[in-house]
């Protein structure tokens, strides 16, 4: 056993797989040790480094993924593909006489129970797989010894998906030797592999018909994820998710297929659009799937971010640390094909407002629709055309706001935020600008609201309240203007804001003719704006109130402004 264990070697203990990258003497000890990086690299106990020496260095960037194993401890004997498949599609049949028809086959040894009938009923029911699944049963070659080539593609030619991850391949070759006996194979998944001289190996050939290819957690460079995927010349979808990517270098791309329109790079370690920039040079990209890594902006500060090619319609740039609004108005430069986005998770797409009635979330979904005129898909929710006109007018009060909020000499600053601003205002109009002249914050008006308290069939009270009036104090007011116990009344804060009415428009019917109904939903929209009078505007929006709940919070951070509307409901 000893003389079978060697650098590079994979090897299984209890199902967990690792890979030899020592054999040696271990410094404060006697006898032989394996120094064995984990699949799993949370398993180990440092990384090759023991005791301040270092014997062997990880592929994973994990300070727990390596430890010494002595070369005595049971390994799992290895299989073959065919051993595999029977190991898991055909050891539940059952002979007459009520035993298992098993068959285990193993490096050149068989063990197995004659009979034509289970031999026959065996094959038949793989004979039939078109999806085989075979991680983690130890497969570490294509044949046994004794087995002729063509036996696979006897035994199960109506494969289409193959999973072969996390097993113990060491090379390639048998991988592609399983390949090219499976003529219908469509789908494969060689996850959590630990492929070596990948780059080396010219002699793989080809698997014509594969058109989607995993190779996550196999910790490949990107140039060896590409060569293996130029040797499936029918390839459309690549996944090299999970590889501790940091940046894609220059490779010639004119190597890989055509056909090849979706590339998964979920869970690496970009930070920029800048670190996948030699994507730009796949014309016939359409897809690109980035969820999970560290991206915060499109370039970093001083570059030029990457333009890339129009066929690339769809982005998913969820669960990354994207900081700011900017990021999103910088898309449609970067991607001016983009029609498709999931953007969701980020810290500024997530943010809390705890005073908002509407969730963030609904607000900042608006809110990029708005930004992005091209998009047709948001977060896998379809942007209809009342979603957009709903989301691009409700931005665009929102711009109105800070524009008063803000004074006339920083309205310039405040535009540069919005880079639509003058797109919506040319399609709905300018929203009106009030702003307030500038109080004095050591004047008592700076420290007082005036609120117009009113109630169902009683005259309207208006009075000056102190700021610093907690909600218990401000009801305490309203009870005694209106004759009311402050226990028994309820405060509502009438905004004089509009908000969409969700999922109005999910019933409506398609039209035949989509121009004369963007047309026909706009100009209703428009109609409704100019009805200010009503509680709620037909159809889409509606007054937005915020409930003031009673507790120790100061009246002036729960509302908006100096002059205030509130509503008096009897509890």
């Amino acid at each position: 056993m000893a003389a079978l264990q060697y650098v590079g070697q994979r090897i299984s203990y209890d199902g967990a797989l690792c890979t030899v990258r020592y054999v040696g003497e271990v410094a404060g000890t006697s006898g032989a040790w394996l120094g064995v990086e984990w699949d799993d690299s949370a398993r180990g106990k440092h990384d090759g480094c023991h005791k301040g020496v270092r014997y062997f260095t990880c592929k994973s960037k994990f300070p727990t993924a390596a430890s010494f194993v002595r070369p005595s401890r049971p390994a799992d004997p290895p299989r073959h593909f065919l051993a595999a498949v029977n190991h898991k599609y055909a050891s539940e049949y059952m002979l007459p006489d009520g035993r298992r028809a098993a068959e285990e086959i193993f490096f050149g040894k068989r063990a197995e129970e004659v009979g034509f009938e289970k031999i026959r009923r065996k094959q038949a029911n793989i004979g039939e797989l078109t999806i085989v699944i075979l991680e983690d049963l130890q497969v570490a070659s294509a044949r046994a010894d004794d087995e002729s080539e063509g036996t696979i593609s006897r035994t199960c030619p109506k494969i289409t998906q193959l999973d072969l991850s996390r097993n113990l391949f060491q090379y390639l070759d048998p991988v592609f030797d399983i390949c090219r006996e499976l003529p219908n194979l469509q789908h494969l998944t060689l996850n959590g592999n630990r492929f070596q001289e990948v780059l080396e190996n010219e002699t793989h050939g080809v698997i014509e018909n594969v058109k989607e290819l995993s190779l996550e957690q196999t910790m490949m460079s990107w140039e060896e994820v590409c060569h293996i995927a130029t040797k499936c010349p029918s390839l459309a979808a690549l996944d090299a998710g999970s590889n501790q990517l940091q940046s894609l270098p220059a490779l010639n791309y004119g190597n890989l297929p055509s056909t090849l329109t979706s590339i998964n790079l979920e869970i690496n370690d970009f930070t920029t659009f800048a670190d996948i920039s030699t994507l730009t040079a796949l014309t016939s990209l359409r897809n690109i799937h980035l969820k999970g890594n560290n991206i915060t902006a499109i370039a970093p500060e001083g570059v030029e971010g990457p333009i890339f090619p129009e066929s690339v319609q769809y982005l998913d740039v969820s669960y990354n640390n994207i900081q700011s609004w900017t990021f999103v108005d910088q898309i449609p430069k970067h991607f001016p094909g983009l029609v498709g986005l999931r953007i969701g998770h980020n810290p500024f797409y997530d943010a809390v407002d705890v005073d908002a009635k509407a969730s963030s979330s609904e607000e900042s979904h608006m809110f990029t629709v708005a930004r992005l005129a091209s998009l047709k898909s948001l977060n896998f929710s379809q942007v209809t055309v009342a979603d957009r006109t709903n989301a691009e007018m409700f931005y665009l009060s929102r711009i109105g706001k800070q524009l008063a909020a803000a004074s006339e000499d920083a309205e310039t600053e405040v535009l540069a935020l919005h880079p639509r601003w003058a797109e919506l205002c040319e399609i709905y109009g300018a929203p009106s600008i009030v702003r307030r002249s500038e109080v004095n914050p050591a004047f008592l008006e700076a420290r007082l609201i005036t609120v117009s308290f009113h109630r169902d069939g009683e005259e309207e009270k208006v009075t000056k309240i102190p700021k610093s009036y907690d909600i218990y104090a401000v009801k305490g007011v309203a009870g005694k203007l209106f004759d009311l116990s402050p226990l028994k009344l309820g405060l509502i804060w009438e905004t004089g804001e509009w908000d969409p009415v969700a999922g109005f428009d999910d019933e409506e019917g398609e039209s035949s003719d989509e121009e004369a109904e963007e047309e026909r939903e706009r100009k209703e929209v428009d109609a409704n704006a100019a009805d200010e009078g009503s509680a709620s505007k037909p159809g889409r929006w509606m007054k937005r109130e915020v409930e003031l709940r009673e507790g120790p919070r100061q009246i002036g951070y729960c509302v908006d402004g100096l002059d205030v509307k509130i509503r008096v409901e009897a509890r």
